[in-house]
């Protein structure tokens, strides 16, 4: 026998031998009964499957991109790779759609991929609602970062800054002048940025028009037997602008000196002398321009955005370049009416005391308005605010991974909160980071649900 025939009859007997063992297990099972079903409960797990029913599969234990954990295949398991079978199988949510990844308007009863590669999205039942809302995963919500704040009543105590200048009390400012024709006789030791003071002597001059008025009332005093002079003479010498002491001492001498002193009619600094000895001068020449510097007001612009929160009344503390140590304490007297349409900010005054009087016309300044009012407001931090320009958006974080966006009213600002003045209420949680993509996530559903409106994925 050659050694090709041997090995043909060896396979030969164990083919019969393998199919008599088939033959008679078959028969016994069958006389017996039918074959009892596979138990599951404690059979070894073969393999982990993707949840939603997709073709991803792995040897180990896996999670998805949102947190939930691949499916447990075990030995003997029949596996039935619809998605909406598996989701129900393994107690998830029903897939009730698939969205374009890049946020298209394109959406897709099953899984696919779009022109890039990039798998659809599945969006869920419950997810969304007609309200707004939107429901995202907790891992969703740890993979983009949300954060959430309560609301609170705040006091919003931003201080306003605004550079500006020191100028004159335009109220504080005399200007010595005559209303009839004179001669300047002679002028007391007074310059330009000498300190004077009230009745102080500044000139002594001749007028005609005064002397003939003065030698007609002292007239009439002399030649009255009462006190009952003529108000005629006496108020034409008024007319004349002459002091009350001057008139006084017609009366207690009554005689007419032949030159008239000009005494200062405020004390203050003098900003102008425009008279020498010996000048004549006419009526409405300016002789001495004199300022009280014992108020000075604070100019400054204030930018259109902080316009608001300004108010007359408001304490200021202002500093200026010369004394960078120092601080001067003010109040807002006036918010002026126009805006400079070049540089969109409006003047403000401000009115300070100048003890010692260092602060001088034209220094440059920066005043820092309190505009703290004491009273605390319902406020949210400055990112929790959407601001479309038309509309402002507050996400209320409802617990659960529930977003609903709210329409809200905003009011002042500061420190990095701004005021709630409708919308929300004491106590409720808004998202302050991440809410705009939450927002377009919202958006987005809200798109989808109304293309996908009378459809059966």
């Amino acid at each position: 026998m050659t050694r090709l025939t041997a090995s043909v009859l060896v396979l030969a007997a164990i083919v019969a031998a393998g199919a008599g063992a088939y033959w008679f297990t078959h028969r016994n099972f069958s006389m017996a009964g039918p074959m009892p079903a596979m138990t599951t409960a404690n059979a070894p797990v073969i393999y982990y499957r993707d949840p939603d029913g997709k073709p991803f599969y792995a040897a180990e234990p896996k999670q998805m991109p949102d947190g939930r954990s691949y499916v447990a295949v075990k030995a003997g398991e029949e596996v039935s790779f619809d998605p909406a079978a598996q989701t129900a199988a393994s107690g998830t949510k029903r897939v009730l759609y698939y969205r374009n990844p890049m946020g298209l308007p394109d959406v897709s009863n099953t899984p696919k991929k779009d022109s890039m590669g990039m798998d659809y999205i599945a969006v869920y039942e419950g997810e969304t609602d007609d309200s707004g809302a939107v429901t995202l995963t907790p891992g969703k919500l740890q993979r983009i970062g949300v954060t959430s704040d309560p609301v609170l009543p705040r006091i919003l105590a931003e201080p306003v800054r605004a550079p500006g200048t020191i100028q004159l009390d335009e109220r504080r400012i005399s200007v010595i002048t005559l209303r009839t024709e004179a001669f300047v006789e002679s002028v007391s030791n007074v310059t330009t940025g000498s300190e004077v003071t009230k009745g102080q002597p500044l000139l002594h001059l001749y007028s005609p028009a005064i002397a003939s008025a003065a030698a007609e009332y002292v007239a009439l005093l002399r030649a009255a037997r009462t006190s009952d002079v003529p108000s005629g003479t006496r108020q034409r010498l008024l007319n004349f602008g002459v002091s009350e002491d001057f008139i006084a001492g017609l009366e207690r001498d009554k005689t007419v000196p032949l030159t008239f002193t000009w005494t200062a009619p405020r004390s203050g600094i003098v900003l102008e002398r425009n008279v020498t000895e010996g000048q004549r001068v006419g009526p409405g020449d300016v002789l001495f321009r004199i300022a009280d510097h014992s108020v000075v007001w604070a100019l400054v612009d204030v930018a259109e955005r902080d316009l608001a929160a300004v108010a007359a009344g408001q304490a200021v503390q202002l500093r200026v370049r010369s004394f960078p140590d120092r601080s001067f304490s003010g109040k807002v007297a006036l918010v002026y009416p126009h805006l400079n349409p070049a540089t969109r900010t409006v003047r403000v005054r401000i009115e300070l005391p100048n003890n010692g009087l260092v602060l001088r016309p034209d220094m440059y300044a920066e005043a820092i308005i309190d505009t703290n009012d004491g009273e605390p407001v319902l406020a949210v931090p400055d990112s929790a605010v959407i601001d479309s320009g038309d509309r402002q958006v507050v996400l209320i974080d409802k617990g659960g991974g529930r977003f609903e966006p709210r329409n809200v009213r905003l009011g002042k600002r500061g420190q990095g909160y701004v005021e709630i003045k409708d919308g929300v209420v004491e106590g409720d949680t808004v998202v302050t980071s991440a809410n705009f993509l939450i927002d377009a996530e919202s958006n987005l559903q809200g798109a989808l649900k109304a293309l996908t409106a009378g459809q059966t994925p």
